[in-house]
């Protein structure tokens, strides 16, 4: 598939006309990432940014004693690094894979052009960081409100698909990276999602998805 089909499929370039499009396929670059490999560290400068293609990632942060966070996981048809490019800051986090990833990335020069052409990319860039405005507020609210099991359960609702009428968790979530998201250790989250199992808020399925009891999830 060539650039320019790649771009179409990103929901940030949508708003973009066919002669931009054009432009922007022009200058972007193809990149591909192995699991479990660093995109780029916080504090690095910023020149460029990510749109993914294709698997995953996590956007973490970590303090002196190499204590991690994970602030957001992102994939296919979602894009990060946007922010250094408009503050010329350097980078607020680091991004790893979770699994082989498959990137389009644009120079900071492309970037900024780009948002000159066309401004209702500006606005749909803008829109995109008040989306995750609202995600860090939840998160600091859930951080400050619920107990293990109620922060457990929105991160299992969070990554959950609705299949019918059924919520499943179909992605290999680790217990360490739940842990990094709500501020608990490993063991403690462990404990957690045996105890929803147990009392039937979680049900595994043979082909290894989770069936949850979206309900009684939501109102731990």
């Amino acid at each position: 598939m060539d650039n320019r089909a790649l771009l179409k499929r990103v929901p940030l370039f949508a708003v973009l006309s066919e002669e931009q499009l054009d432009i922007v396929a022009r200058v972007v670059v193809r990149e591909r990432i192995s699991k479990g490999r660093e995109v780029f560290a916080a504090g690095e400068i910023s020149q460029t940014l990510y749109l993914i293609i294709a698997g995953r990632t996590k956007v973490q942060r970590a303090d002196a004693e190499g204590k991690e966070v994970i602030l957001a996981v992102l994939g296919s048809g979602e894009y990060f690094g946007e922010m250094s490019l408009i503050d010329d800051q350097p980078r607020s986090a680091t991004v790893v894979t979770l699994e082989a990833c498959e990137f389009l990335t644009v120079r900071k020069d492309d970037f900024k052009r780009a948002l000159t052409m066309n401004p209702e990319l500006a606005n749909v860039i803008m829109r995109g960081l008040v989306k995750r405005l609202r995600e860090a507020d939840m998160k600091i609210e859930s951080l400050a409100l619920l107990d293990v099991y109620g922060r457990v359960a929105r991160v299992l609702l969070e990554f959950s698909e609705l299949e019918g009428d059924r919520r499943v968790l179909r992605d290999k979530l680790p217990r360490q990276d739940v842990a990094k998201m709500i501020g608990a250790s490993r063991e403690m989250v462990s404990r957690v999602m045996k105890g929803l199992e147990l009392d039937g808020f979680l049900v595994p399925q043979e082909d290894g998805s989770i069936l949850l009891h979206e309900s009684r999830l939501s109102n731990l």
